[in-house]
């Protein structure tokens, strides 16, 4: 029943150079791996990837029953221009293709975005062997071989086992009253506190716009830090029985964040479309954790529920966005105030935007200890700084597209 996916260790990551990736990282890596990325490119139809790194340029394509790697990008469908470490980090797992794009390390020259984003499974299989998840991959079994209630929710007093093999298949949870609405209206008042505190340039909230072209804080950072009835809740005994469910040592490590979800927003980091938590980058070295969300007020599908797509953490598939391919059918987990809700953070997942209610929730969750002999050194690309800077993120990633594409990337809501 492992949920724990990591392939990589943090102390094995280098500064790699340009010359050192091209002649060597990526032909070793094809010779390995090149006809399970090439049989994912097929699946996938996606057009040859051109990286045009620091002015040399090479292309990626699927010849016979493997990729290979050409010299030049004049044959390329995509075109991606990056420096030697923003390479680096794309083949080390360190940063994604998406992570990329939302800190301003790539442009796309030829091609779009889209189709940038959607080289990722198939590069993850050429550098880790992941293949790239195809129709029928991922079934659904309980524990005595039978079909898994996909809709089931459990109590925090359920059999662990039963809750653990649930999260193993499909890679979520949903907990009933967990905490009582006394409790819920306390960490609402704080969540409303610090909302009312909030302003565009501290660093510590996130905001969105909406049709009108107002401007509102919507989630509070650092939450954790400021709320002393939030520090409380997750000490209690009630939410610490969720952390090592599948006997694996995921540990409460700190931290959490307050949002609202209010009606009518159109622009920013609001109601994010589907994505997984390790979409910008290092499922290899981080996955799985789980993410946590505490329904403050509760949510239903007027007030802007939680959408999982079931399965999806066992399947190598795009990390920010629904893949049209995608056979996995979505669930939508309506809650009640006091419960929780649990995803492995390569689950994918969304926040449906409310229609006739706002609501709130706080976010927070479990890490696996980290791998034996490892150093793990944190990146400073999602730093507290960096997690600040992602309310601006949608320009960027706007900006990384090609100027002449016909399709433009959006944030998807479907």
């Amino acid at each position: 029943m492992s949920i724990d996916q990591r392939t990589r260790l943090h102390k094995d990551r280098q500064d790699l150079q340009r010359d050192q990736v091209l002649d060597s990282l990526l032909p070793a890596a094809i010779t390995r791996f090149g006809d399970v990325a090439a049989r994912g490119l097929r699946y996938k139809e996606l057009p040859a990837l051109g990286l045009l790194v620091d002015g040399r340029g090479v292309t990626l394509s699927e010849h016979g029953d493997s990729l290979v790697l050409v010299t030049g990008v004049a044959r390329a469908g995509v075109v991606a221009e990056l420096a030697a470490d923003a390479l680096s980090d794309l083949v080390q797992d360190w940063q994604s293709t998406m992570g990329l794009a939302m800190t301003a390390r790539v442009k796309i020259s030829v091609g779009t975005l889209d189709d940038w984003i959607g080289w990722e499974p198939v590069l993850r299989a050429l550098l880790d062997g992941r293949r790239v998840h195809e129709t029928g991959d991922v079934t659904f079994s309980d524990a005595e071989g039978g079909e898994l209630d996909l809709d089931r929710s459990f109590s925090i007093d359920d059999d662990r086992a039963e809750m653990a093999h649930f999260l193993s298949e499909a890679g979520f949870l949903h907990v009933e009253h967990v905490f009582d609405e006394a409790e819920m209206a306390g960490i609402g008042d704080d969540i409303d506190e610090w909302i009312g505190r909030a302003t565009p340039d501290d660093g510590e909230s996130w905001w969105a716009e909406d049709s009108q072209g107002t401007s509102q804080a919507v989630r509070v950072l650092f939450f954790y830090e400021k709320s002393e009835a939030l520090r409380r809740l997750l000490a209690d005994e009630r939410f610490q029985r969720l952390a090592d469910l599948t006997g694996e040592g995921h540990a409460f490590g700190g931290g959490g964040e307050g949002l609202v979800k209010p009606l009518d927003i159109v622009k920013g980091l609001s109601d994010l479309p589907w994505h997984k938590d390790c979409g910008q980058g290092m499922h290899s070295y981080v996955c799985n954790s789980m993410t946590t969300g505490i329904s403050v007020t509760g949510a239903d599908r007027r007030s802007g529920a939680l959408g999982v797509i079931p399965g999806s953490h066992r399947a190598n598939t795009i990390a920010t966005m629904r893949d049209r391919r995608l056979d996995l059918a979505p669930r939508l987990l309506e809650t009640r105030t006091g419960d929780v809700t649990v995803h492995c953070s390569d689950t994918l997942h969304r926040a449906h935007p409310p229609i006739e209610r706002p609501r709130k929730v706080v976010y927070t969750g479990f890490r696996l200890p980290p791998l034996e002999d490892d150093e793990v050194k944190p990146n400073p690309r999602y730093s507290r700084e960096a997690r600040a800077q992602l309310t601006d993120v949608t320009e960027r990633i706007e900006a990384a597209d090609n100027a002449e594409s016909e399709r433009r990337f959006r944030a998807r809501p479907g």
